[in-house]
């Protein structure tokens, strides 16, 4: 591990990130709520970059629930074929849209629970639309952040229930909304899954744990 107190680590790596991305944009392109809701539950396994890629085609289909659901199911696949898992998340959209509807007057409900009620809405989605689209506390943890909090050795790697809890337990809530977004980026930028030097990167140099710097 580094030698920095975790404190003195949590600093650094935040001062870091606000250095380099002081206000990170939203990956997901959108103009409502819903399309946001779709676009982070289509970017399940598949790119931001490629989500943006499909969405446009499906928004100007329907871009609302009450559109939405005069679409067929293969119409939706027809417009998102090429992401990961679209034969799912078409049915998950189409039926998604019918219970927004029935139970929320096609409004995207704003409470983690009602988001993850809905089919192919799962707890880092809901964190995702709460955060982004309302504005509440919120620390989505995908892959990327999971495997970039244990190479920072702010978490133990064990799944990303457990990150979520340990970045929020060391980072102040006022700044997870950001800091959720700062870290996805640093790791497009900095550090990658593969084929990264750990021991050239502006945080993995300084707070890496030693075991992967060797």
């Amino acid at each position: 591990m580094s030698t920095m107190t975790k404190a003195e680590k949590v600093n650094f790596i935040a001062t870091t990130l606000d250095r380099l991305y002081q206000v990170p944009p939203i990956p997901l392109d959108h103009r409502s709520t819903y399309e946001l809701l779709i676009a982070v539950l289509l970017s399940a396994q598949t790119t931001d970059v490629k989500v943006n890629e499909v969405t446009p085609a499906l928004f100007k289909r329907a871009n609302t629930p009450q559109k939405m659901v005069k679409l067929t199911v293969d119409d939706i696949l027809e417009c998102v074929r090429t992401v990961g898992l679209a034969p799912g998340k078409s049915k998950n959209i189409h039926r998604l849209s019918e219970l927004l509807l029935q139970n929320h007057d096609g409004e995207v409900p704003q409470t983690l629970d009602e988001l993850e009620a809905l089919p192919g809405v799962g707890h880092k989605t809901a964190s995702v639309v709460v955060a982004q689209a309302f504005g509440q506390p919120a620390f989505p943890v995908d892959t990327h952040i999971h495997r970039l909090a244990y190479r920072w050795g702010l978490s133990n790697g064990k799944n990303v229930e457990q990150t979520e809890k340990d970045l929020k337990r060391v980072f102040p809530e006022s700044t997870w909304n950001k800091l959720h977004l700062q870290i996805i980026y640093f790791g497009r930028e900095y550090c990658p899954a593969r084929s990264h030097d750990l021991a050239s990167c502006p945080l993995c140099s300084v707070v890496g744990r030693k075991s992967l710097l060797k």
